[in-house]
């Protein structure tokens, strides 16, 4: 499928709750241990707050709130995948980063149609590891806070 062929390469992997995600490593810019945030008024209740990244002001994401597995009181073992998508740079907080792999297209496996059409949405692929265990691959256009198109 052609959804497999342009996934595969290089991802981060991490651990949300006690589910394992990753992204592509094309799009980190970092990864940082915890820092308490600034919270925003009126913010989504999956943006923890923003911090301040060497003078810019970053939002960042709660992956467990966003993905519905509840809100994360971070400590001082979670860590903040800072990422560059589009114009946006963003925070992801995370409960640890696992691994970096390389992976081939193989390993991609399509998110079954049976699944909720907004699982599907935050989720491009299930990719399987020799271990046995599976990833799901966060689809960033659907997890990150949406700007509002007045600037486009």
């Amino acid at each position: 499928m052609l959804q497999n062929t342009a996934s595969q390469g290089d991802v981060v992997s991490f651990r949300v709750g006690e589910q394992d995600y990753c992204i592509d490593i094309a799009v980190v810019r970092e990864i940082r241990g915890w820092t308490p945030t600034t919270v925003l008024p009126h913010a989504p209740p999956h943006v923890k707050g923003v911090i301040n990244l060497r003078g810019a002001v970053v939002a960042v994401v709660d992956l467990a709130a966003r993905l519905g597995l509840g809100r994360t009181e971070p400590t001082p073992r979670h860590v903040v995948i800072i990422v560059t998508f589009g114009n946006q740079t963003v925070g992801l907080l995370a409960d640890v980063v696992s691994d970096i792999l390389g992976l081939a297209g193989a390993a991609f496996q399509p998110v079954p149609d049976i699944l909720a059409e907004t699982t599907r949405a935050l989720i491009t692929n299930v990719i399987t590891l020799g271990d046995g265990r599976m990833l799901r691959k966060l689809d960033l256009a659907e997890v990150l806070p949406q700007r509002s198109s007045e600037a486009a």
